[in-house]
């Protein structure tokens, strides 16, 4: 069994693939909308929907404590959200969560779960329902998925900023700054219509990330088997290697880059510690699942009937690599 493993070497001061890959995202960003639009439009668009997905795997790798060892720095690096949707400091608090593999998939602690509560999705409306069950499959959450992840977050985050929680509200008020600056790049800087950017480069780079965060997880009474592992594919520089999602989850503070070394020096303990999760690459997920949901919507065993008082609370709590106060530690699967 692979097991999570201390901080066995000292990481670098400074990550500078990390860096230059941010210049590299944002630059191209630039290029795209300055220099291509004009002669261009098509190009420019699909080159400024490569940036907005990169970006997003960008913003992954930073909450991670990347490049550097200070969380402020850090954050510096992705404040322009070219992505339009997502505050980083949002993203940031519910990715670590998500990170507690033990609640990997519940409908209420895991906040990147795609099941719902059973007597929840009871209540919803026939064509709520209908739309989920697309969601499931491939191409529905290719096209759809952006959106109901989007429409849902805001919600959500409405009711929580107008019942009083100012953590929230203020990261939507950074959100703000950043989209200051970046909306008047798109609509005067480069000329492109926003709601065209919404609808190709927003919409088409967050389709992009669908197609990684599809299979990612599913249920699993192992916590370890809830984790997949895609060994190969030409998008894996775009995910920045998080198809090895699997390695990334049990050694969250690796650098991007590190990842296919890690794993390929011990493949085979890490193909077996994943309890055979593991597909060769995102066309076997695309053949075996483009019209056909891979999982049910409703959770097959967890919230199936309502409970008081859910609520996720950190396992441990303690100074993590950003120098916050929490860190939620996967725990290890049951013994056999």
């Amino acid at each position: 069994m692979v097991k999570r493993t201390g901080r066995a070497e000292r990481l670098p001061a400074i990550e500078w693939p990390t860096v230059f890959l941010a210049l590299f995202c944002y630059g191209t960003w630039l290029i795209a909308g300055l220099l291509i639009w004009n002669a261009y439009p098509v190009l420019a668009l699909a080159v400024l929907a490569f940036t907005v997905a990169l970006q997003s795997s960008l913003v992954h790798e930073i909450l991670h404590g990347h490049p550097t060892r200070n969380a402020l720095v850090n954050e510096a690096f992705v404040f322009l959200p070219i992505g339009l949707v997502w505050p980083f400091r949002r993203f940031k608090t519910l990715h670590l969560r998500h990170h507690a593999d033990e609640r990997l998939t519940d409908p209420f602690d895991d906040p990147e779960s795609y099941y719902q509560a059973l007597w929840m999705h009871e209540e919803m409306p026939a064509a709520m329902k209908a739309l989920l069950k697309v969601n499931n499959t491939m191409i529905g959450r290719f096209f759809l998925g952006p959106w109901l992840a989007a429409i849902g977050f805001f919600i959500d985050d409405a009711k929580q900023v107008l019942a009083g929680d100012k953590a929230i509200r203020k990261a939507w008020l950074l959100h703000g700054a950043g989209l200051a600056i970046v909306l008047p790049i798109i609509q005067f800087g480069f000329g492109i219509p926003l709601w065209l950017y919404v609808l190709v480069p927003m919409w088409i780079g967050q389709s992009l990330i669908s197609i990684r965060t599809f299979a990612e997880h599913q249920w699993s009474e192992h916590p370890e088997g809830r984790t997949v592992i895609v060994e190969r594919s030409p998008l894996a520089f775009l995910f920045l290697n998080n198809n090895l999602h699997f390695v990334h989850h049990k050694q969250p503070t690796v650098a991007w880059y590190r990842l296919p070394t890690l794993f390929q020096a011990r493949r085979e303990e890490w193909l077996a510690a994943n309890k055979g999760y593991v597909y060769p690459n995102y066309w076997a997920l695309l053949k075996a699942y483009a019209f056909k949901a891979k999982e049910p919507v409703v959770h097959p065993v967890l919230c199936r009937s309502p409970e008081q008082g859910r609520a996720f609370v950190p396992r441990v709590r303690t100074r993590n690599l950003n120098g916050f106060g929490t860190a939620p530690v996967p725990a290890e699967p049951p013994k056999e």
